[in-house]
């Protein structure tokens, strides 16, 4: 059996925040997140056409690269799936290149064999840290307890992973039990001091020096203002994307964000060339073309 490939430089974290609307991003107290932002950048990402605005088709596409006609996920039951052959950038890292990955998260079908999952099949380390009940008081205990496994092996496990995911899911739950009012609001703000922590984790690595990170915080969709999504309206459609790391020129803008791009964008961080049987539907993370100056 090959052993695992030496660990360069290089290492990517993803932060996956569920249901996160972005035109309310400037209403609360985000200052992890503002600070991703100013060291790269936050832009939108709309929801495709072709993808129902459901958590599962969502981070489906954002973790494997390619949309809905390819992986199959077509709701929060994830049967009839194709991610055997479109797998999350965590398993295909760890498959083909025997790169350290890890992934932990609450939601059942992103990290355990049931409604059709898992979308996670072989990261190198998994997590998954239940929900005590299916309330939002119980998914921020849940999102607390999945910040400090990532903490732990972020910054002090000792597996090194190289590409990790990290989900967050009492934002949404939130919304669907009380809608986007102040409790809300307030799920965000903590949400982004848990994205603290892990920035935290990762600067306390004793090799963080000479170490290069991409860091990715993405949400799946949005919501109505009663909470609730599935439909078709510009609420629900708007997700967004924020990043920083090598190649990533802070403030500049970049171009039209798809969440296909997150995983291609994790390959590129790594320095690795994407093989063209996998049929990414994303690129990369570029800035955008410099305005043609005239005269």
């Amino acid at each position: 059996m090959s052993s695992l490939w030496p660990a360069g430089p290089r290492r990517v974290l993803v932060v996956g925040i569920d249901g996160v609307r972005l035109d309310l991003l400037p209403e609360v107290h985000t200052p992890h997140l503002d600070e991703v932002a100013a060291a790269g950048f936050l832009a939108r990402a709309e929801v495709d056409d072709a993808t129902p605005t459901m958590s599962g088709p969502c981070w489906a596409t954002i973790t494997t690269g390619v949309g809905v006609a390819k992986h199959g996920v077509l709701g929060n039951h994830f049967g009839g799936n194709r991610l055997d052959v479109f797998p999350d950038f965590t398993t295909r890292l760890a498959a083909v290149h025997r790169r350290r990955t890890f992934a932990v998260g609450g939601w059942e079908p992103l990290f355990l064999a049931r409604s059709g999952g898992p979308l996670f099949a072989a990261p190198g380390r998994l997590s998954y840290i239940a929900p005590l009940a299916d309330t939002p008081e119980a998914w921020e205990v849940c999102d607390e307890r999945v910040t400090a496994e990532a903490e732990y092996v972020l910054g002090r496990g000792g597996d090194d992973p190289q590409a990790s995911f990290v989900y967050l899911g009492a934002v949404d739950e939130t919304a669907h039990f009380l809608g986007c009012g102040e409790k809300y609001r307030r799920s965000v703000e903590a949400a982004d001091r848990r994205l603290g922590r892990l920035l935290d984790a990762v600067r306390s690595r004793p090799t963080h020096a000479d170490e290069e990170w991409t860091v990715i915080v993405v949400t799946d969709h949005g919501h109505l203002d009663h909470g609730g999504h599935g439909g078709r309206t510009d609420l629900e459609r708007t997700a967004w994307i924020a990043a920083y790391g090598p190649g990533i020129i802070p403030g500049r803008p970049v171009q039209p964000l798809h969440h296909t791009d997150v995983a291609a964008h994790v390959y590129a961080a790594l320095e690795i060339v994407p093989d063209p049987h996998w049929t990414l539907d994303g690129r990369p993370f570029t800035p955008a073309a410099e305005p043609v100056q005239v005269g």
